[in-house]
């Protein structure tokens, strides 16, 4: 259970967006912090930092005194990251609500290109999503497979299938989960579009809302990510899902690695013909929708192990480790 939030820096006027991050540490999240303090409007941004007991002690007043407001919310552990990420949504007080990550960098006029977004009556906004580490193929294959989808070359409009982190949405409409905010928000959820478009929500893509997202560019951290991946997708199901329902999900896996690379050969070609990718990108793709494929086929019939949750968790919250570099 969350405790109470602490005010390091009291909301010195009624903030306009809060800036949701869970993390171990600080120093973690000092690179993304250093991003939002290069926002114009960085006195309108409330940061709610979500933390273990002590996780925040490395962290001076300096680095957040430039924010509207600063929260601090304690957790028992980041790595139940649906969980640390609920917490801190009900601790702001913002009316916008950023859930980020602890690698994903803000670019100039973010911010305030989603707050002008918002003067629309759009539930969420989602912004374009670049690569932070551009470097080799197995990054380029990770961004691929989960973030190209909404990255340079998609134009501004209306979607239906918005990202659950690394996106903006009003408050009172994650509060409308109630309860089941933290399954909402669980890693590779099924519950938060559904839970959008069944209370009449509408999502907007914003282009020149601009982050980079840090990728895994390890060899073998790609392929437990994946694995993860499918574990989880998996176990979700089959826990929701009739017996029935089950068999043929567990009949129709071989053909997930198919159906992912399908998926992701138009972005692979529009990005190709923009960024000319490196050599075996696209065999990395195959082989990452391999792993998650045998992934989901085994999370079918045995549903998902507890340590899939927690090292998918420490991936995300140790990206950097993974991708062996961050943004200044």
């Amino acid at each position: 259970m969350a405790t109470p939030p602490t005010d390091v820096a009291p909301a010195s006027s009624r903030p306009a967006l809060a800036v949701v991050l869970a993390t171990d540490c600080f120093a973690t999240i000092r690179p993304v912090i250093a991003a939002l303090r290069r926002q114009e409007v960085r006195s309108r941004i409330e940061l709610v930092l979500v933390a273990p007991p002590g996780g925040l002690s490395d962290m001076e007043a300096t680095q957040v005194a430039d924010f509207a407001a600063v929260r601090c919310v304690e957790v028992p552990s980041v790595l139940d990251l649906a969980a640390a990420r609920a917490a801190g949504t009900r601790a702001t007080r913002a009316p916008i609500i950023f859930l980020g990550e602890t690698h994903t960098y803000a670019q100039p006029g973010w911010a305030e290109a989603l707050l002008r977004a918002f003067e629309q009556p759009w539930a969420a906004v989602v912004p374009e999503v670049g690569n932070a580490n551009p470097s080799g193929a197995v990054s380029w294959a990770s961004y691929l497979s989960d973030y190209a989808f909404w990255g340079p070359g998609r134009p501004a409009g209306e979607i239906r299938d918005p990202l659950i982190y690394n996106s903006a949405y009003r408050r009172e409409v994650l509060l409308e989960f109630g309860d089941r905010l933290e399954a909402a928000l669980e890693p590779l959820s099924e519950e938060m579009r559904p839970g959008l478009w069944a209370r009449g929500h509408r999502v907007w893509f914003e282009p020149s809302a601009k982050i980079l997202h840090l990728n895994v560019a390890r060899f073998g951290g790609m392929l437990w990510e994946n694995l993860y991946e499918g574990l989880l997708v998996a176990g979700n199901r089959r826990r929701r899902w009739s017996r029935g329902r089950r068999l043929i999900y567990f009949l129709a896996t071989p053909l997930v690695p198919a159906v992912l690379v399908w998926r992701v050969l138009g972005v692979w070609r529009q990005t190709n013909a923009r960024e000319r990718l490196p050599r075996g990108t696209l065999a990395l793709v195959v082989l990452a929708a391999v792993v998650k494929g045998v992934g989901e086929t085994v999370g079918s019939v045995l549903g998902a192990p507890r340590h899939a949750v927690t090292g998918m968790n420490e991936i995300e919250v140790h990206k950097v480790r993974f991708a062996g570099r961050s943004p200044s």
